[in-house]
């Protein structure tokens, strides 16, 4: 189950938004293929990627900011994004343009040492912008929970997009999370389930007060839980490709 793009338009243009995923992107570019050398890799990563062995020495406190913007892959480039792509727009519509800068770099932060704490021995470094994206998924569930997200459903040969609202995607992802983080031992690497978990956490929690002061529950019942835009309309979803019979 894959969220490939939203029903709900923001109305003003996410500026935020589109400068994080540029940042992100010629960052990647910027070093792609740049090292001569495993040494040279590996003296970048200390430098510059988060290591929670250091940040529990009292070094490298930087890292929690600089990790945010480095990337594994191009898939975990572009995943990230897409994310933030589907999720930013309508929170930094809600909250402003500095306020969601803030917001999310808050988010990234907490998620960063909630991996720390979770891991604090660990000497493998940590990079991606999921801790501050899981960040924006948590402030986007408490403000519009019932926004209809398409999701990319895969079983083997069977594809079908469909609509569902943004607390059932979102709610299973931290679920996937949660089983994640409990089964996994964060000091070898691997995905950083905690800092997923983290920033989710530490997004809903920045995102309440300006949820209680929209009215709480009074601001679902106005808004429907839905981003106070009409829903944009496709005309390819729900869709489905058929089975390929074998032969």
């Amino acid at each position: 189950m894959f969220p490939i793009r939203d029903h709900n338009p923001s109305g003003r243009t996410p500026y935020i938004v589109y400068a994080l995923i540029a940042a992100n992107a010629l960052i990647y570019l910027a070093n792609l293929g740049g090292f001569d050398s495993i040494r040279a890799l590996n003296q970048f990563y200390f430098n510059w990627a988060l290591i929670p062995a250091r940040i529990s020495a009292g070094d490298g406190f930087h890292t929690l900011v600089t990790s945010m913007f480095l990337h594994g892959g191009l898939m975990h480039l572009a995943g990230n994004m897409l994310f933030l792509w589907i999720f930013g727009d309508n929170l930094e519509d809600r909250m402003g343009h500095v306020k969601f800068l803030s917001f999310y770099m808050a988010s990234g932060i907490g998620a960063g040492l909630i991996h720390v704490q979770s891991a604090s021995g660990s000497v493998v470094p940590t990079v991606g912008a999921s801790g501050a994206i899981a960040g924006v998924m948590g402030g986007y569930v408490l403000l519009f929970p019932r926004a209809r997200v398409d999701v990319l459903i895969i079983l083997v040969v069977f594809f079908r997009i469909l609509p569902i609202p943004a607390w059932i995607m979102l709610g299973v992802w931290f679920i996937m999370q949660a089983l994640g983080g409990f089964g996994a031992d964060p000091d070898t690497g691997g995905v950083a389930y905690w800092a997923h978990i983290g920033g989710f956490v530490a997004g809903l929690a920045l995102i309440l007060p300006l949820w209680l002061r929209l009215g709480g529950t009074a601001f679902w019942d106005l808004t429907q839980g839905k981003p106070p835009h009409p829903d944009r309309k496709y005309g390819l979803s729900p869709t489905s490709i058929p089975r390929v019979p074998r032969k």
